[in-house]
């Protein structure tokens, strides 16, 4: 339930409009995430303005880049989308961890001290909560509160844009795209549609991600991102306004509990060390993850909540 889950369920709800509801393969989302961190980073920490102003930056830029990326891709095959974005993605990350623009963008140890506003905001008392035993700072914790209101906020408006005429072109979009066109819709507009409003989506994950680490650094936002945020996806269900908050709340805790258990396993022998040991546990955590993942594509494709009769995609 913490910074790191709401962070990336925001990033998945986003994605589920992408292509559970469109159909659009979008591979970059990680892109939106970096775009959301450093809107903010940037305008307080490099030219000191407020976070109000800041939260006005991350939409507008989120704006630019689906621009950017839906113009030149959305009227081709989806393949196309998928290549492009997941290329955009790489490219923002390489170019923010340049050494070129280290003065504005902190370079490939990011920005830091850009959090004191949010801190000044939080009502909370200043001392640390303890979840059972685990202490948590007082503005971390406004910050998880914060985002998951932010997700409570996020599934409302995709419940609502879904179950209005707009959201029932999406679908059709995502099931026959000449039969949506036939009927005289803008296929192109309605897919920019969707693609800007995912991508604020993700950039407001990447802002949560930003302020509740108190850091935006590129490393944060690699092709790693976005793939988490399918797995959370597929995991809780396509098609579903719940499917990546329950899907990410889960993934979060098989990666939090394996680790620990791992951890505890290989420091009192309980595991054979051919198997695992202390140097390669964290790698052998995702390879776990993986392997259930690859379980559940086997046997229930459409996640936990998914229905098949969602799963319709014209893929042209």
């Amino acid at each position: 339930l913490g910074v790191q889950a709401v962070g990336y369920v925001l990033a998945a709800i986003g994605i589920n409009m992408h292509f559970g509801y469109t159909g659009l393969l979008n591979f970059g989302q990680a892109a939106f995430a970096l775009v959301g961190a450093y809107s903010v980073a940037v305008t307080v920490r490099t030219y000191h303005h407020s976070i109000w102003l800041a939260l006005l930056v991350m939409l507008v830029a989120s704006v630019i880049l689906a621009l950017i990326l839906g113009v030149p891709t959305l009227r081709l095959r989806s393949d196309y989308l998928a290549i492009v974005t997941i290329a955009a993605a790489e490219i923002l990350r390489l170019i923010v961890n340049s050494v070129r623009y280290t003065k504005t963008l902190g370079g490939s140890d990011g920005l830091q001290n850009f959090t004191r506003e949010v801190e000044k905001l939080n009502p909370l008392p200043k001392r640390d909560f303890f979840f059972w035993k685990q202490p948590v700072q007082s503005v971390v914790v406004f910050v998880i509160l914060v985002g998951w209101l932010l997700v409570v906020l996020c599934s409302l408006i995709t419940y609502f844009l879904i179950r209005s005429p707009w959201g029932r072109v999406l679908k059709s979009i995502r099931e026959d795209e000449d039969a949506a066109r036939s009927l005289g819709k803008n296929i192109f507009a309605f897919k920019m549609q969707s693609l800007i409003i995912g991508g604020i989506f993700g950039a407001l994950g990447g802002v949560v991600l930003a302020i509740g680490g108190r850091a935006a650094a590129p490393g944060d936002y690699s092709t790693a991102f976005t793939f988490f945020a399918w797995t959370m996806l597929i995991l809780g269900g396509l098609g579903r306004v719940k499917g990546p908050i329950i899907g990410g709340i889960i993934y979060w805790f098989i990666i939090g509990f394996t680790d620990v258990f791992l951890s505890q396993a290989t420091q009192h022998h309980l595991l054979p060390r051919w198997l695992v040991t202390e140097n390669n546990a964290g790698f052998f955590r995702f390879m776990l993850s993986g392997l259930g993942l690859a379980l559940l594509v086997i046997f229930r494709p459409q996640g936990i909540f998914g229905d098949r009769r969602e799963q319709a995609f014209d893929v042209r």
